[in-house]
C-alpha cells in the first residue's frame, strides 16, 4: 500500500457515502492488524474534515515512518489540524519527522514559528529535505537579526545553515536561499557572544570548512562576504576558552573526532588541534 496520498483511494472515499467512508476508516485504523488494512483506513480519513478524528489520527502518526505522511495529510484538513501537527513533530524522528515538519511549513501557522525557529532540526541526515523550507517559511533571516534572539534560536540556526551548506539533492542550499549571507553574518556575531560548547563549536567549524571549500556563489554570497563570515567563525573558534572547552569535551578515541581533526580542523588550521594537525599557519 502506498504510504501518501493516493488519488485511487481519494476518489473511491469520495464517490461514497460520508458516513460510511468514515466509519470505515475508523475501524480500520483502531483494529487492523495489518499496516497495509491500517493504511487504507488512515487514507480514507484523510479524505475527509471531521475534527473528532483528530486524537485516532495523531496517535497512529506517531508510528510515523509508515503513517506520517497519511497523518500530515489528515490534519491539515482539519480545524485544529495545525495544533496537532506540532504536537506529533515534537514527538517524532526520521522520516515521520520530514513528513510532519513539511506539513507544518505548507502549514504555515503563526502557532509553529517559534518550534520551527528553534527545534525543528534534530541533527538527523534527513534535515536536508526541510532546512531550507524551515528557514524561508519562518522567516529565519528576520528573527535571527532582531533585537529578541536567545541560545535556542541561535543554536538552531547553526544546525540550519550546517544542514543547508551540504545538502545538495535533497533540499534548498545556501546558493539557493537568498538572505544566506545575512543570516551567516549574524550567526556568526551571536556566536562571539555565547559561552563555549562543544555542539557549538562543531556546528561552526563545519559551517566555515564549507564556506571555504566551495566557491562563495555556491553559498550564497560574493567572495568578500564570505571571507568576512569565515573570519568571524574562526576568530571565535580560535578563542582559548573555546579552544579549551573541545579539547575538554570532544572524545579523542570517537571515530567523528578522528574525521573531524583529520579533515575540517586540518583544513582550518584551527588552534584547539594544531598538535595534531602540523601546528597553526595562518
Amino acid at each position: 500500500m502506498p504510504i501518501h496520498r493516493n488519488e485511487h483511494i481519494a476518489a473511491a472515499a469520495l464517490r461514497a457515502d460520508r458516513q460510511r467512508v468514515r466509519q470505515a476508516g475508523r475501524w480500520l485504523v483502531r483494529h487492523s492488524t495489518d499496516r497495509c488494512a491500517a493504511t487504507v483506513g488512515l487514507a480514507l480519513l484523510a479524505t475527509d474534515w471531521e475534527e473528532d478524528d483528530i486524537p485516532l489520527i495523531q496517535t497512529i502518526g506517531l508510528l510515523s515512518n509508515r503513517f506520517g505522511a497519511l497523518a500530515a495529510e489528515a490534519l491539515q484538513r482539519r480545524r485544529g489540524g495545525g495544533e496537532a501537527l506540532l504536537w506529533l513533530a515534537k514527538r517524532v524522528a526520521g522520516w515521520g519527522r520530514v513528513y510532519i515538519v513539511e506539513a507544518l511549513c505548507r502549514n504555515g501557522g503563526y502557532a509553529s514559528r517559534s518550534w520551527l525557529l528553534r527545534h525543528a532540526c534534530d541533527g538527523d541526515f534527513l534535515n536536508g529535505y526541510f532546512a531550507g523550507q524551515v528557514a524561508t517559511t519562518a522567516h529565519l533571516h528576520e528573527a535571527i537579526t532582531s533585537t529578541e534572539v536567545d541560545d535556542d534560536l541561535v543554536d538552531h540556526t547553526g544546525r540550519l545553515l550546517k544542514v543547508m551548506a551540504d545538502c545538495g539533492g535533497m533540499g534548498m542550499t545556501l546558493k539557493h536561499y537568498p538572505p544566506a549571507p545575512i543570516v551567516l553574518a549574524a550567526h556568526a556575531a551571536h556566536l562571539a557572544r555565547q559561552a563555549p560548547t562543544v555542539n557549538r563549536y562543531v556546528d561552526a567549524a563545519v559551517i566555515a570548512d564549507h564556506l571555504t571549500d566551495k566557491p562563495s556563489n555556491r553559498c550564497g554570497c560574493t567572495t568578500e562576504q564570505r571571507d568576512r563570515i569565515v573570519q568571524q567563525y574562526l576568530t571565535v573558534l580560535d578563542r582559548p576558552d573555546w579552544c579549551d572547552t573541545v579539547r575538554a569535551g570532544l572524545d579523542s578515541t570517537s571515530d567523528f573526532f578522528v574525521w573531524f581533526a583529520g579533515n575540517v580542523a586540518a583544513r582550518l588550521h584551527l588552534r584547539a588541534f594544531a598538535d595534531l594537525t602540523g601546528g597553526d599557519d595562518r
